[in-house]
């Protein structure tokens, strides 16, 4: 009998589901009532039409009101002869009508009188003219009595057989007294409940829709556990990709195998876990993907959910925090919740070392709503039983300032390094990467691997892509070499610029590159020259480009002594050239500068120093962390150190310097060669200066 838990099965819904999922059908019937109501309202009031309250009383005094309904103020009746009635309205508007038109008349006569007034006498010039415009004056005048006449030909309103009006306020036991004189039929009415509800509705219906809709939003943002109206806010924003969907597998993952073989036991349990848990085995609880950016980690995590066949969680560790205290922990236990509910899983944490940093470091201690998020994925990763098939992996590049709970056995216990590829691995992912893309004959994939020591993943496809688009750029059908050779020399020494320096600028850089590109070729330890240019691109005026032909896993003291050389030669060559330096050598003063700082503090290549090493400051880069602690040497050592620093730079000038001046006239070649072409290949190097010095 296997020890695996059966995979459990939804729950049933409980009644705060059920009555979440009707308010919506409660909101359509309030509706849907209230315009039946209004409806029924309007065909009621259609049929009956509202006159004025002294038009009634002078209906009721000629006998022509059959009868009324008293409703509070209103008042509904039904007339005797509702043609007489038509005809009384007509006769009141038509006298309304022309005591407007006498008193607009009135109104023109006055404005007439004072513009006549206000006129001055005509000129003799305009008289004559004024004369022959009176006939068309007339006309004018004709036909505006006509429109004017046409105009008053207006329809009057037509009364319907029932009449609705509202008396006054101060209306006393008069009325009732003139309709019985008058035989008119009355009834008294408390009012019509279908009116008074629909108007009460008209009223009311919008503070009800919002009281709604804040409801339904409440009980939708609700938590499980009952936390607050903000659940939604709280709960996990882990993406969740289903089986077979976004399907990754370790075929899509080139250059990592030894990373593979450690990931595949991680499968074969989540494929057969009852293989292990039958003979009591446990398989890790976290699993660390540790390596440098662009390297793979993701892409990794979801080929083990690819090759598992299981669902896949992903969240960055960065969506944890928020300004609310507590929400970090609230989204914790949500996303394990449902990591659990769907085991077997795998849940992968993204850039985990935005939560899992060392705590207590930093100002204010440890607690601070980051450190609160980290101690509940602690509390989480224990909480884990034998039988949960649930793995939990994260991704940094960053390993060395996590918590040291969140690395011991029981949480993380497995560190799988993802390092950047070999040749072979390049070549590989390379050829991954140009699946889709037309490649001409001249590409030779394994030599590109060869020449970009040091691509990570994502570099490969950056170069890839590049390549493609330039060879759209220039409208070509296929991807050539030249175009991978554009995109590599765009990605390592950046996009050239369109800047005009004057003769004097451009032989200081000139002098400048060269003296670089001589002491790299005759230093052994540094890697060959592949391309010299004085055209200005990125930040530099001029860019020497190193290419290494092997990877190397370690520096010696030797090729340290010989690269700060390298890096101080295009210093040195305009001090031998021009007698002054420039500003142009500032990042090769400030990347040398922390080569010797590390050799003599770090790597213990100081003989006066000697074989210790001294904190510089960079082990926690956190906000504060230098505030608290004590420098542990003393301002005498840092004086040494800054001595024995000082003093390995002063080396690798001299032998700069001495190198450069025994070598001159190649100097001089190859300042000369860049000042009339701006870039010299390896091949001409190799006619100017022979060839390059092999390693000892």
């Amino acid at each position: 009998m296997s020890d695996v838990p059966e995979k459990k099965k939804p729950a049933p819904e409980s009644n705060e589901d059920a009555g979440r999922s009707n308010l919506p059908f409660y909101m359509m019937v309030l509706i849907f009532l209230f315009i039946a109501m209004w409806a029924y309202q309007a065909i009621v009031t259609a049929t009956r039409t509202e006159v004025e309250y002294s038009f009634f009383l002078s209906q009721v005094k000629k006998d022509n009101v059959s009868s009324v309904v008293i409703k509070g103020l209103g008042i509904e009746g039904q007339w005797r002869n509702v043609k007489e009635a038509q005809a009384d309205l007509e006769e009141i508007l038509k006298q309304v009508k022309a005591e407007e038109d006498v008193r607009k008349k009135e109104k023109e006569a006055l404005a007439k009188e004072q513009a006549v007034k206000s006129k001055t006498d005509a000129t003799a010039e305009k008289a004559p003219v004024e004369i022959a415009d009176q006939p068309e004056k007339k006309t004018d005048v004709a036909t505006k009595i006509v429109a004017k006449e046409k105009a008053t030909e207006e329809k009057f309103p037509q009364l319907a057989d029932m009449f609705i009006t509202e008396m006054p306020h101060q209306e006393d036991q008069t009325l009732i007294r003139l309709l019985a004189e008058h035989n008119t039929r009355i009834k008294a009415s408390s009012g019509d409940f279908t009116a008074l509800l629909t108007q009460s509705l008209i009223i009311a219906l919008p503070f009800l829709l919002i009281m709604m809709f804040i409801m339904f939003m409440m009980r939708r943002s609700s938590d499980p556990m009952n936390s607050s109206m903000f659940g939604n806010f709280v709960k996990s924003p882990a993406k969740r990709f289903k089986v077979g969907e976004h399907k990754t597998t370790f075929k899509d993952v080139a250059g990592l195998e030894h990373a593979k073989i450690e990931l595949q036991e991680v499968v074969e349990f989540l494929k057969e876990p009852e293989k292990f848990l039958k003979l009591g085995a446990e398989i890790p609880k976290g699993v660390l993907l540790m390596g440098s950016p662009g390297t793979g980690k993701t892409l990794m995590a979801r080929a083990v959910a690819g090759e598992a066949e299981v669902p896949f969680f992903s969240i960055n560790g960065s969506e944890f925090i928020q300004m609310f205290v507590g929400v970090g922990a609230s989204r914790v236990r949500d996303m394990f919740k449902q990591a659990k509910d769907n085991s077997p899983c795998i849940l992968f944490i993204d850039e985990i070392d935005a939560v899992g940093r060392v705590r207590g470091a930093g100002v204010g201690g440890g607690h601070d709503e980051r450190e609160q998020t980290l101690n509940q994925i602690l509390s989480e990763m224990d909480g884990f039983q034998a039988t949960e098939a649930v793995i939990v992996m994260a991704a940094t590049n960053r390993p060395d300032v996590l918590d040291p709970a969140l690395l011991r056995p029981g949480r993380f216990d497995r560190h799988v390094a993802v390092d950047k590829p070999t040749r072979e691995g390049r070549e590989a992912i390379l050829g991954v990467h140009v699946r889709k893309v037309p490649l001409g004959k001249d590409v030779d994939l394994k030599e590109i691997a060869g020449s970009t020591i040091g691509f990570s993943g994502a570099e490969l496809k950056n170069l890839v892509n590049e390549a493609a688009l330039h060879a759209a750029r220039v409208d070509r059908t296929e991807v050539t070499r030249e175009d991978f050779e554009q995109a590599r020399d765009k990605i390592m020494m950046g996009v050239p610029r369109e800047e005009i320096m004057n003769e004097k600028e451009r032989r200081m850089t000139a002098y400048h590159e060269a003296g670089h590109a001589v002491l790299a070729w005759m230093l052994p330890e540094v890697d060959p020259v592949h391309k010299v240019t004085i055209v200005p691109r990125g930040r530099a005026l001029g860019v020497t480009q190193l290419l290494p032909e092997e990877e190397r896993m370690h520096m010696g003291e030797q090729r340290l002594r010989q690269q700060l050389a390298m890096m101080l030669g295009g210093r040195a060559a305009e001090k031998i050239v021009f007698d002054e330096y420039s500003a142009g050598a500032e990042d090769d003063l400030k990347r040398s500068s922390a080569i010797a700082r590390r050799m003599v503090t770090s790597w213990g290549m100081s003989e006066t120093i000697g074989p210790v090493a001294y904190r510089d400051g960079e082990e926690h880069p956190f906000l504060g962390k230098e505030m608290h602690e004590q420098r542990k040497y003393s301002d005498q050592t840092a004086f040494i150190i800054d001595q024995e620093m000082s003093k390995v730079m002063r080396d690798a000038q001299q032998v700069a310097m001495d190198k450069l001046k025994e070598h001159r006239d190649h100097l001089d070649a190859i300042s000369e060669a860049l000042l009339s072409q701006e870039i010299v290949q390896r091949e001409q190097l190799e006619i100017i200066m022979g060839k390059k010095l092999p390693r000892d």
